[in-house]
């Protein structure tokens, strides 16, 4: 037996009552994701790249890719006036690693200063191992230059105007199939865990950090993924026992909708499914947007809720959205909205703020440099949500047009938290079994906490 599976099994071995390991800040019954409390919890997080964190920039004279945006305090309490409570903080080997042994102290200092904004706001943190085609030097981001076998023969640099055309390019696809390939005969995956362990072990106790994801959409097939993901996840368990191992599938899924049905359930405890969900948004689609309805949008969520169920592990939608001006945004929007709440899934919309691409995102950037919150893509995204929900759930209804949010409990011995956006602070009513129920608005957070063993229903949203 190798000595990973040795580690897998140990920790599936320890922990709370049955057997089954504790996690924090956040727990996993394996098939969602719980509180202290023993509430349901349904995240809604935010993609964040942040300025000196996500890595587009070069120190050899070449123009940087893209520009990146600063996150500072004010940023992440908006973040949770505007109904977040968990920001997903990408961030790329390349500026952890950028010489092989070599950890850049000035790099992890920035990402701990991200991580603490958060935290200090009240945001749980997943840190996203992320890429991009593979790495900066040949594609947008991800792995050092000394990771990329072979070595490139063409450096590129910005503006990041060609993106499509470097995921597909010779460069980026033999570097993808040198570090997935099976035994791992250039040690680069070797390499990648052992960067793994150090920055799990940096933030292992850190309170706001739920966990680490190990890999943004890998372009590979499952087969090479899988062994790939196993013995990241084990690797990231034994240096932080703590702390839950996000992951995801294939890259092509955000094209396809679906991933076939894992054959068993992921072997390490306290991990997360945490694919995209893109439909009907990358490349020319404005005639199926157009001709849209909901039940188009409800099979990549169905298929992931599947998905995750044969990993035997809670969902997180770790990336979802669409640029502003695209046909019939606002509907797309509001029919995921409604599915993510049906389906109990949590989600983190792409993205905060973008300066560049299809500059998506909850802020518009003005000529004088400010950035300005877009009222469209707010609406969207503050929204009535339940984020803590008690007891046996029979169903969670969310009716964007009617602005309103039922939830059905069982035995429900603790209150709900609802999250109440800023438009509907003044007007929103509440109601259990029919009869009004009177509570009180935290207007840091935007959270009310009302008991309720019955059917819940808040309006105003």
């Amino acid at each position: 037996m190798s000595k990973l599976w040795v580690v897998v099994l140990m920790a599936a071995a320890c922990g709370g009552p049955g057997g089954r390991p504790h996690f924090s800040p956040l727990d996993s019954d394996g098939t969602y994701l719980r509180d202290a409390d023993g509430r349901i919890v349904i995240l809604r997080g935010v993609n964040a790249r942040v300025e000196g964190v996500f890595d587009v920039s070069f120190d050899d004279g070449r123009t940087a890719l893209e520009p990146i945006p600063p996150l500072d305090a004010a940023d992440c309490e908006r973040m949770r006036q505007l109904g977040f409570d968990a920001l997903r903080l990408p961030i790329n080997w390349s500026g952890i690693e950028p010489e092989h042994g070599q950890y850049d102290e000035d790099y992890l200092s920035r990402v701990d200063a991200a991580i603490d904004c958060a935290g200090a706001a009240g945001l749980f943190v997943v840190v996203d191992l992320h890429e991009d085609a593979y790495s900066k030097e040949i594609g947008e981001d991800g792995a050092p230059l000394w990771a990329i076998v072979p070595p490139p023969t063409m450096l590129l640099e910005g503006p990041l105007t060609d993106l499509q055309d470097r995921r597909l390019s010779s460069q980026v696809r033999a570097a993808f199939d040198s570090f997935f390939a099976a035994g791992d005969p250039n040690g680069l995956q070797a390499d990648f865990i052992a960067m793994l362990r150090v920055i799990a072990t940096r933030w292992a106790d850190h309170p706001a950090v739920v966990g680490f994801e190990i890999f943004n959409e890998p372009d590979i097939d499952a087969d090479l993924l899988r062994p790939f993901q196993v013995a990241a996840a084990g690797a990231l368990r034994e240096a932080a026992p703590d702390k839950l191992v996000f992951f995801e599938p294939p890259a092509i899924r955000n094209f396809l909708d679906f991933q076939p049905l894992a054959d068993a359930p992921f072997p390490v405890d306290g991990a997360v499914y945490a694919p995209h969900l893109y439909t009907f948004v990358f490349g020319d689609q404005s005639a199926s947007l157009q001709s849209m309805t909901k039940e188009d949008l409800r099979p990549s969520v169905d298929n992931a809720v599947a998905e995750a169920r044969a990993h035997g592990t809670p969902l997180f939608l770790g990336e979802f959205g669409i640029g502003p001006d695209m046909t019939r945004a606002d509907q797309w929007m509001a029919w995921q909205a409604e599915l993510h709440d049906e389906y109990l899934a949590g989600d983190a919309f792409w993205v905060w703020k973008e300066d560049s691409q299809g500059a998506w995102g909850i802020f518009d950037k003005q000529p004088d440099g400010s950035w300005v919150e877009r009222p469209q893509v707010v609406s969207w995204v503050s929204r009535l949500s339940p984020q803590r929900l008690a007891g046996e759930i029979d169903a969670v209804v969310y009716d964007s047009a009617a602005g309103s949010l039922t939830v059905r409990a069982r035995d429900a011995g603790a209150p709900h938290e609802i999250y109440v956006p800023e438009a509907a602070a003044a007007t929103f009513s509440v109601t259990c079994d029919g009869a009004a129920v009177d509570v009180t608005r935290d207007s840091a957070t935007g959270i009310i906490a009302p008991t309720c063993d019955g059917e819940l229903v808040v309006t105003g949203g």
